[in-house]
């Protein structure tokens, strides 16, 4: 539980070596380049980082032509995926650094994926407008003459199509005969004929019926054309296919080219640092961050590639804020993602991810409060976490909801809950919806109660929390009276609470928590305004007062751990006393005996008691946050740092080993 003490590194070495040294600061993975001061006789260094984004862009996007590609082919096919298209799999230094001479290999690759892309382009294109064409010709094609019957000298000959419907209005004209050779789609292929004398009236006649020329101006029979179509067709599918497994083919070069975009990435990042960095005409300057215990590994990485190099490490400066290297346990590891998506820890402020952690579970726990819940949580999570090698997002977040199983199952016993049905013939816990304490002869839920004091036990630790913080600034009264006094304040609430509760009889307990919640008060009032002038002090003091207020709501916050506890809870009782038990004394479907109502009520279960674990879970974490951020957090936290960002550690494919 503490943050990784930094110091700087800097460090002048020679113009033609700084890629050189750059490569061996990546790979020792704990150097953060930092911007660099404005030393006399220096400039910015200047480097081209457009055609390293442009041929990046390039690479990343003839990547994902290809995997779109392949992963149609392989879905079209039936073909088992390859681990290709998998992410995060491991790739050691020298295969890292060696993508650079893979260069004009990765390029051609590139312009390969491009001609593939394009061409596929093209022929869908020419396919789907071949396909129209098709559709229009396919009336046509019982046809044995050409499709550009023109007629004779004094009289006109039209093919076209015409509305079934319509075909009844034009069969009594007189200016003109016609004769339907085929029907197909609701639309007639009508031949007509007439002379040239009447050649508007007739034509102005059949647009008004809906009659459509024949589109296609070709000497061809229209059996002929039809067919004809039809092969170019046939062969567009063939190039297609074609073009779709000269895609496939390059399925084992998606690997390389992963492995080159995350170098080229890599090769950017640097081109970017140059305007952090410094510059005479032979040498340059960089200054870094480094975690102290990684002094000798930067020296020994250094000194590796040349002597003609200086550097030293010093303590930052006071006025200088370096980035936050959290150093946890694996299980407290995944936990610092939620104080991160809030704020990340100050560096030299007190790291709170092992209290918050536990208290996070604990919420998470009780707010789930069922021993099967509690089971798939721990199961599925840590499932998920220990198959995904990345460190992500989504592995911390499995292993979160793990350890909350944990505790899921221990209140799932003290709650005598599984799946919402009673184990044990009693409970530790007071029911739910049932048991009632009186407080100051006011009947409230016993577990709403319980749920408030968890919370006013945290709002204490939260102001010890305070205090140590300033105490390790030196600041030692201010860790005694905004921290201790407050938290015997909260202490003293808590007791006053629960002698409140007529049901335990406990009024000594209401005595010494009243006299310790009033003295901590009046202390806090008197000592609010102490760095203050006489009118401050005043003010200050009425504040310590009027704050009693949001403390108050601060505690009633914690009721949102009753309310979701309450609703999962009723909604697990409902689904296991539909499917096992049985309601208002029935049978449950399982046991029916009707085979009908027991695969009925095996899916009541599993997708009943899924959903309400998946809502429970989105629910508890979301407000198990909110508690951690407002009523926690607010007491002590002020976060606003920044994450260590090593050099070359950021990739988005591989996982660089070694």
């Amino acid at each position: 539980m503490a943050v990784a003490e930094m110091v700087k590194l800097n460090l002048a070495g020679m113009a033609y070596e700084k890629d050189a040294l750059l490569n061996a600061l990546q790979r020792t993975g704990a150097t953060e380049i930092k911007m660099h001061y404005e030393a006399e006789n220096t400039s910015v260094l200047t480097s081209d980082c457009e055609n390293l984004r442009l041929n990046l862009v390039k690479t990343e996007t003839a990547l994902e032509r290809l995997l779109y590609a392949v992963n149609s082919y392989v879905k079209e096919n039936k073909i088992k995926p390859d681990d290709e298209f998998k992410d995060g799999f491991e790739v050691s230094y020298s295969q890292f650094m060696a993508a650079k001479d893979m260069k004009d290999e990765i390029a051609a690759l590139v312009n390969k994926t491009d001609s593939i892309y394009s061409k596929e382009k093209e022929l869908v294109s020419e396919l789907n407008k071949l396909r129209r064409t098709i559709s229009s010709a396919q009336i046509y094609s019982c046809l044995d003459y050409p499709l550009n019957i023109r007629g004779t000298e004094h009289t006109k000959f039209r093919l076209g199509t015409l509305p079934q419907k319509a075909v009844a209005n034009i069969a009594e004209n007189e200016l003109f005969v016609f004769r339907v050779l085929a029907e197909y789609g609701g639309e007639c292929l009508l031949f007509t004929a007439y002379h040239n004398s009447v050649v508007q009236d007739t034509e102005k006649t059949l647009q008004e019926a809906g009659f459509t020329v024949c589109p296609f101006n070709d000497g061809r029979t229209g059996r002929e054309f039809y067919k004809l179509l039809r092969k170019r067709e046939a062969e567009i599918k063939k190039e297609i296919k074609s073009n779709a497994e000269s895609a496939y083919s390059l399925k084992n070069r998606i690997r390389d080219i992963k492995i080159y975009s995350d170098y080229l990435s890599f090769e950017l990042e640097k081109a970017e640092l140059s305007e952090k960095l410094r510059a005479t005409q032979t040498t340059f300057l960089l200054e870094a961050y480094i975690p102290k215990e990684c002094e000798e590994r930067i020296k020994n990485a250094v000194e590796e590639v040349t002597n003609a190099v200086y550097f030293e490490f010093s303590k930052p400066a006071d006025d200088e804020v370096p980035p936050t290297l959290l150093k946890n346990n694996k299980v407290i590891k995944n936990f610092e993602a939620i104080t991160n998506m809030y704020s990340p820890v100050r560096y030299g402020e007190f790291d709170p991810n092992t209290i918050m952690a536990f208290f996070y579970s604990v919420f998470l726990g009780f707010i789930m409060g069922d021993i099967g819940y509690g089971l798939l949580m721990t199961v599925l999570g840590g499932f998920v976490y220990f198959r995904t090698k990345r460190d992500t997002g989504m592995k911390r977040l499995a292993g979160v909801f793990a350890t909350g199983g944990i505790f899921a199952v221990i209140w799932g016993f003290l709650f005598n809950s599984l799946f919402g049905l009673p184990v044990f013939k009693s409970a530790v816990m007071p029911d739910a919806q049932g048991d009632m304490w009186s407080l100051m002869g006011i009947k409230i839920p016993a577990v709403l109660i319980i749920s408030l004091l968890i919370g006013v036990v945290q709002l204490c630790v939260g102001y010890v929390c305070k205090s140590v913080q300033c105490w390790r600034r030196g600041k030692v009264s201010d860790g005694l009276f905004d921290g201790i006094v407050w938290a015997l304040f909260t202490a003293g609430v808590g007791l006053a609470i629960v002698g409140l509760i007529d049901d335990f009889n406990l009024m000594v307990l209401a005595y010494i928590g009243g006299i310790t919640a009033g003295a901590m008060l009046l202390i806090a009032m008197l000592t609010a305004g102490r760095k203050e002038k006489i009118l401050g002090k005043f003010t200050k003091g009425f504040g310590a007062a009027y704050g009693v207020i949001n403390f108050a709501s601060d505690v009633l916050s914690y009721a949102r751990l009753y309310g979701l506890m309450l609703s999962g809870a009723v909604i697990a009782q409902i689904i296991s006393g539909y499917a096992v038990t049985g309601m208002n004394g029935g049978v449950g479907m399982l046991f029916s005996g009707n085979a009908g109502l027991v695969i009925l009520g095996v899916v009541l279960m599993l997708i009943g008691h899924a959903f309400n674990l998946a809502i429970g879970l989105l629910g508890a974490y979301i407000h198990d946050a909110r508690l951690q951020y407002v009523e926690f957090y607010g007491r002590f936290y002020e976060g606003e740092g920044e994450l260590f960002a090593p050099l070359g550690s950021k990739h988005k494919y591989i996982y660089l080993n070694g």
